[in-house]
C-alpha cells in the first residue's frame, strides 16, 4: 500500500459531508443528507441516505435532486419528507418546496405547491399534518393571495430593496422585502395549507426560522413557539414563548419576561411541561443559555441548569420517562452530548470527546453526528449495552491515503494568570530534530472555541500539511470555559486576548524544534480583528506574515453589519456617546506601529463583517508602504463556499506564508548541535 501523503486542499474537497439524522420510529435505520462536492465542477449536490443500525449497508434513498436536504422521518414510519428544488409534472420549483418519499425507494412527489417556499417543517404526531415554515406576506389573507403576489414580486423590473424595519439583512442576504416568517400546516391527504399566524402579530425568529423555534404537542393540538413581542423587530431583543391552540384558534403567552431570551420549545411526553433554553440578558448580554422548564398546572416556569456553568445549545430531547432531556454543551474545546436529569439538576456526558454536531433518539436507539480534527463527522449508532456502531464508511478509503498528522492538548499560563488552553496540530512526520515554522491560527466569534473539530474551511490538517505547526489558543473570551472567562474581554476587546496569545508563542518558542523566524499568524473574524490588533500591539518583528480573513478594522464604520444593535453592549456605549471608547478597541488605532506584510482576504456577500472593513484595512497598508496582497470574492459571504474560491483561498493563503518565508540558509533544516 503507497505511504499515505498529507492531507492538500484537493483531498479535501472530495470529503463527504454528512447532514443531521432523523430516526425511524422504531429506530431501525437513519436518514441523512449526504453532500458530495466537486472541485471540477465547481458544484455541491446532496442527496438522502438510508443507514440501517444494524448490520446492512447504507443505500441512497434520492438521486434526482441536486440540494435535498432536511429529512424528516413520518411518525408512522411509512414516509420520509424533505425539503428541495426539483422539475415535477411539467413544473419547476421557483422557491424550495417539501416533498416526500417512502423509505423503500421509489419516486418522490411534491406535497404541496408553497407559492413563499418552505424554510423548514416538522411531523405532527398523528403523521396526517405537517407544520411548515414559510415567509409571507402578513397583510393578506389566503394562499391564493400569496400566490399572485409571490408572482407579481418575482416579475418585477426593479432591483431596490424598500424597507423601514431595524432588522432588515442577515449573515449574507437580504430578509425577505415586505415579508415575516409564519407557521403553516400542510395535510398531506389533501395538499391544503392554513397559516396559523393570518391575521395575528406573531412570527418566528426572522434571522433564522426553522424548527428550533416551535414544536408540537404529543396530541397534536397545541403548537409551542418563541417569538419577539417588541414591536420593533431587531437583533438582540428577547424572545418570549407563546402557545397555539389548533381547536379554538386562540393563543397565549406561557413566558415572557422583558429580562429574559426564551428559544427552542420542546414539550415533555405527557405535554404537560415544556422545556426550552432561557439566557438572562437583564444581568448581562454574555449570559449563557440556560435549561428552563415550564409547568402547566401552575404556568410557571424556572432555570434548571442555574448551577452547571456551561451554555446549553439546542435542540432539546426529553428521555421518554420525562425525567431527563439530552443536550449538547461544549466543554474545554469539546463539544459532547449530555443527560441532564431533573430531579436532582446533575449533568453526563453520554457521548464524549470530539465535537457532537447532531443526534436523535427514538425507540431506545441514539445516533450521534459527530466529528474531530482526526476525521470530518461520522454516525455512530449507541444502543443499551452495546458499543458504539459506526453506520457509514463513506469517507474511509479517501482518508487512508492520508497522513492528517497529530493533535495535542496544552495549557499555558495566560493573561491574569489564568490557564489557557491552545491545541497543537503537527504536519505528518514531524520530526522534533528538525525546525519548523509556527502558524497560529485564530478562531472568531470572539465568543466561541477552537477545538478538537474538523472544518472545512480552516482545516488544521490542510494547514500541517502543508509543513506548519499549527496552534490554535483559546484565549480569554472563548466558549465552553465558564461564564467568567467569555465575559472577561467585555468593554476592553483585544487587551487580553492579545496576551494569551502572545503567551503561546512565547511558551512555543522555547520548544526547540520551532523556527523563529518563521513564525505566522491567521485568523478569520474576530480572529481577523486580533490578526489586525497584533500588527499594531504584538511584539515588533515577532511574526513573519498576517493573514487577516474577514477582519474588524473600525469598530465605528463596523456600524453597517447586520448586528449593530449589539455594539453598545459589547463595546459599553454607542459610538456617537462615547468615540473614543470604540477607537481604543480598533486594530485601526495602532496603525502607526504596523509593518508586517499581511494577506487580507474578504466577501462581498459578507454582512456580519461588511468588506469595507477589510478594504479599509488593505488601502491602509498601502498608503502606509506595508507588502499587503488582497483577495475579495465577489460571490463570497463571512465564509468562503464555492470550491473553486476554497481551492484559491488555500492556496493564496500558503503561498503567503512561503513568500514571507526568510531566505534558504542551507543546511539540512536541524537545528544545529549546542557546544559543551
Amino acid at each position: 500500500m503507497p505511504r499515505p501523503k498529507p492531507l492538500t486542499i484537493e483531498a479535501l474537497w472530495q470529503v463527504d459531508r454528512l447532514g443531521p439524522p432523523s430516526l425511524a420510529p422504531d429506530g431501525s435505520a437513519a436518514v441523512c443528507a449526504l453532500t458530495r462536492p466537486s472541485l471540477e465542477d465547481n458544484k455541491l449536490r446532496s442527496t438522502l441516505w438510508l443507514l440501517p443500525v444494524r448490520g446492512a449497508k447504507p443505500r441512497e434513498l434520492t438521486r434526482c435532486g441536486r440540494r435535498d436536504a432536511r429529512p424528516q422521518w413520518s411518525p408512522r414510519g411509512d414516509l420520509v419528507a424533505f425539503v428541495a428544488r426539483r422539475k415535477q409534472q411539467g413544473r419547476k420549483d421557483a422557491t424550495p418546496q417539501l416533498y416526500l418519499i417512502a423509505p423503500d425507494g421509489g419516486e418522490a412527489r411534491r406535497a404541496a405547491t408553497v407559492a413563499t417556499g418552505v424554510e423548514d417543517f416538522a411531523w405532527f404526531p398523528d403523521g396526517r399534518r405537517i407544520a411548515l415554515v414559510s415567509w409571507v406576506w402578513p397583510e393578506l389573507r389566503g394562499t391564493a393571495a400569496q400566490a399572485r403576489r409571490q408572482r407579481a414580486f418575482a416579475q418585477r423590473k426593479e432591483s431596490g430593496y424598500l424597507t423601514s424595519e431595524a432588522q432588515y439583512r442577515h449573515w449574507d442576504h437580504a430578509l425577505p422585502m415586505g415579508r415575516v416568517p409564519h407557521l403553516l400546516v400542510l395535510d398531506v391527504g389533501t395538499g391544503r395549507v392554513r397559516d396559523l399566524f393570518e391575521g395575528t402579530p406573531y412570527e418566528l425568529d426572522r434571522a433564522e426560522p426553522g424548527r428550533d423555534g416551535f414544536d408540537i404537542a404529543p396530541d397534536g393540538r397545541r403548537i409551542a413557539f418563541a417569538y419577539d413581542p417588541a414591536a420593533q423587530k431587531r437583533a438582540g431583543n428577547c424572545f418570549a414563548i407563546a402557545e397555539f391552540d389548533l381547536l379554538t384558534g386562540r393563543s397565549r403567552d406561557l413566558v415572557r419576561d422583558p429580562a429574559w431570551h426564551c428559544s427552542a420549545p420542546r414539550y415533555a411526553p405527557d405535554g404537560d411541561r415544556i422545556a426550552f433554553v432561557a439566557s438572562h440578558q437583564g444581568r448581562k448580554h454574555t449570559m449563557p443559555l440556560q435549561l428552563a422548564v415550564w409547568e402547566r398546572a401552575s404556568g410557571r416556569w424556572a432555570v434548571e441548569s442555574a448551577e452547571w456553568d456551561h451554555e446549553v445549545q439546542p435542540p432539546l430531547h426529553w428521555e421518554d420517562d420525562g425525567q431527563a432531556l439530552l443536550l449538547t454543551a461544549e466543554q474545554q474545546g469539546r463539544r459532547h452530548l449530555w443527560r441532564f436529569d431533573l430531579p436532582d439538576r446533575r449533568a453526563e456526558a453520554l457521548v464524549a470527546g470530539g465535537h457532537v454536531q447532531a443526534f436523535a433518539k427514538r425507540a431506545g436507539t441514539l445516533v450521534t453526528l459527530a466529528d474531530s480534527a482526526a476525521h470530518p463527522a461520522r454516525l455512530h449508532a449507541h444502543l443499551p449495552g452495546r458499543p458504539p456502531r459506526r453506520l457509514e464508511s463513506f469517507n474511509d478509503r479517501l482518508l487512508a491515503r492520508h497522513d492528517l498528522g497529530r493533535t495535542e492538548e496544552r495549557w499555558i499560563a495566560g493573561a491574569l494568570g489564568d490557564r489557557v488552553q491552545l491545541w497543537l496540530h503537527y504536519p505528518p512526520g514531524f520530526d522534533p530534530a528538525r525546525r519548523w515554522p509556527l502558524l497560529q491560527v485564530i478562531h472568531g466569534g470572539p465568543h466561541t472555541a477552537a477545538g478538537d473539530q474538523w472544518h472545512e474551511r480552516w482545516n488544521t490538517a490542510v494547514f500541517a500539511g502543508a509543513g506548519n505547526v499549527v496552534c490554535s489558543v483559546n484565549y480569554h473570551g472563548s466558549s465552553s470555559f465558564g461564564t467568567a472567562f467569555l465575559d472577561s474581554i467585555t468593554h476592553r476587546w483585544g487587551q487580553l486576548e492579545l496576551l494569551d496569545l502572545e503567551a503561546a508563542t512565547e511558551a512555543l518558542l522555547r520548544e526547540p524544534w520551532v523556527d523563529p523566524q518563521r513564525v505566522h499568524a491567521a485568523g478569520g473574524s474576530y480572529g481577523g480583528y486580533l490578526v489586525a490588533w497584533m500588527n499594531g500591539h504584538a511584539t515588533p518583528g515577532r511574526y513573519r506574515s498576517y493573514v487577516c480573513h474577514a477582519g474588524c478594522f473600525d469598530w465605528r464604520a463596523m456600524f453597517a453589519d447586520d448586528a449593530y444593535t449589539w455594539h453598545a453592549r459589547e463595546f459599553g456605549a454607542w459610538y456617537w456617546d462615547n468615540p473614543a471608547l470604540l477607537e481604543a478597541q480598533s486594530a485601526l488605532r495602532g496603525v502607526a506601529a504596523m509593518a508586517t506584510p499581511t494577506l487580507v482576504i474578504h466577501g462581498a456577500l459578507d454582512y456580519r463583517v461588511p468588506d469595507q472593513q477589510g478594504l479599509a484595512y488593505y488601502n491602509t497598508l498601502k498608503a502606509r508602504g506595508i507588502d499587503a496582497r488582497l483577495l475579495w470574492f465577489p460571490d463570497e459571504n463571512h465564509w468562503v463556499l464555492k470550491p473553486r474560491n476554497s481551492k484559491l483561498w488555500f492556496d493564496e493563503v500558503l503561498a503567503w506564508l512561503r513568500r514571507h518565508e526568510p531566505k534558504a540558509r542551507g543546511g539540512t533544516g536541524r537545528r544545529p548541535r549546542r557546544r559543551g
